[in-house]
């Protein structure tokens, strides 16, 4: 009876246990970037970026705040003299609003560079996610491997107890499957390692733990999972698509709002030269005792000036400077877009390649290997070779299969690659075909 309450109470609270130990949730492609944009720390603070710049453009249209003036003689010097009290203001001239059209500026430059980190997060995230399902796919693939190799330690070490094979059979093929764990121990390793890499990316505040799906290249190919092209189609030179992918680029936007922002802080700068106007008023009175009349004399006074006058000081220097800068953000925008386009061309050459290695492996060496390991292991079941021909061919199946497995990697980030140089993730390169 007591047995039997413990295995109840097991049964109740194991899953609570269990579902306590790790938080763990299945994400596909799509759905891993569209958590990263939700809840990646590094991009919320990135956005407050915006809210601050909203900010200095209300500061920029700032008014000057008013003085409190008076005036008030002490002693015999100002028995004949009016006391005064008032108010006086600076007006700046032709500098708020160019101080406002500056703000203004960088806002959308903020507004820009937070959709370019945005745009980079998605990237990273696609790369990091490919690269779990890569580290899991060869780990697949020698976890098969040491299923085969341990079934064929145990078909060597029959065919030593017949006497059908020397016992160096069986120790070669012992040999053999240890090598194969601890590539399967390295390879575990590896898939912790792009896990947690993947879930950096993502950079979730909360603790929960953030997995790919199981989708083992070798066995399921999804490209619209992966939202990656096929790469069974034949895609145009670059020169037909090189206009289409130069149109999206952030950092010559980037590169061209900062032309903006020079110009305007150029024009700022000048204004400085411009004086700025004070006027002021308010009440002025003589008590009654210091008049002939021997009544009290009032009434109000107003008064103007210019300030900042550029006399002694014109500000040459600092328009010097705003100009050098004008010029230097128009030579950072020519070198930005010359250097843009070969970027993209190198991009592009790379995912041609990877989808030219891709189609070979597929088409020629998979296939291939596939037949030749299964005729290989009746051969050595029929004593037509040796253990240790089929361990060599064991081996370079097991790295053709890798291989295989890091060229479709490779192609699938060849394509991610391609995406971040055209800053473009929806570039639809079929319709171009």
């Amino acid at each position: 009876m007591k047995r039997i309450l413990l295995l109840l109470i097991g049964l109740v609270f194991y899953p609570l246990t269990a579902f306590g130990i790790e938080d763990k949730i299945i994400v596909d492609m799509e759905g891993a970037m569209n958590v990263a944009l939700s809840n990646n720390i590094d991009l919320k603070s990135a956005k407050l970026n915006i809210d601050i710049a909203k900010n200095n453009i209300k500061t920029a249209n700032r008014l000057q705040n008013p003085s409190i003036d008076s005036f008030y003689f002490l002693g015999k010097a100002g028995n004949n003299e009016p006391r005064q009290i008032g108010l006086s203001q600076d007006i700046e001239i032709a500098k708020r609003k160019n101080r406002k059209n500056l703000a203004k500026s960088n806002l959308e430059l903020v507004k820009k560079d937070f959709e370019y980190t945005a745009f980079d997060l998605k990237m990273d995230v696609r790369e990091a996610y490919v690269n779990l399902i890569e580290a899991k796919s060869i780990l697949h693939t020698l976890e098969q491997q040491q299923d085969l190799q341990e079934e064929l330690l145990k078909i060597a070490k029959n065919r030593v107890e017949y006497s059908k094979t020397p016992v160096i059979d069986a120790i070669q093929a012992e040999i053999a499957l240890n090598q194969i764990v601890t590539q399967v121990n390295t390879a575990k390793v590896n898939v912790k390692n792009a896990l947690s890499l993947f879930n950096k990316c993502i950079n979730d505040p909360q603790k929960t733990i953030y997995d790919s799906s199981d989708n083992i290249f070798a066995e399921n190919n999804n490209f619209e999972e992966m939202q990656t092209p096929p790469p069974t189609l034949k895609y145009p030179d670059f020169s037909e698509i090189a206009e289409k992918a130069l149109s999206n680029r952030f950092d010559i936007k980037i590169a061209k709002q900062n032309i903006d922002i020079a110009e305007k802080e150029l024009k700022l700068v000048t204004g400085q030269k411009i004086p700025d106007l004070k006027i002021s008023g308010g009440y002025g009175f003589i008590q009654g005792k210091y008049t002939d009349s021997g009544s009290l004399n009032n009434g109000a006074y107003i008064g103007a000036s210019l300030i900042n006058i550029p006399a002694f000081y014109n500000y040459s220097p600092e328009i010097k400077n705003a100009t050098l800068k004008l010029q230097q953000s128009e030579f950072n925008y020519q070198s930005i877009e010359n250097k843009a386009i070969k970027d993209i061309s190198m991009a592009y050459e790379r995912f041609l390649t990877a989808k030219d290695n891709l189609n070979r492996y597929e088409s020629n060496i998979v296939v291939g290997s596939e037949k030749l390991i299964e005729t290989s292991k009746e051969s050595y079941l029929k004593g037509e070779i040796s253990i240790t021909a089929l361990i060599v061919m064991k081996q370079s199946y097991k790295s053709i299969i890798i291989g295989y497995t890091q060229a479709l990697a490779e192609y699938y980030n060849s394509w991610t690659n391609f995406l971040r140089e055209v800053n473009n993730e929806d570039f639809n390169i079929i319709e171009l075909l």
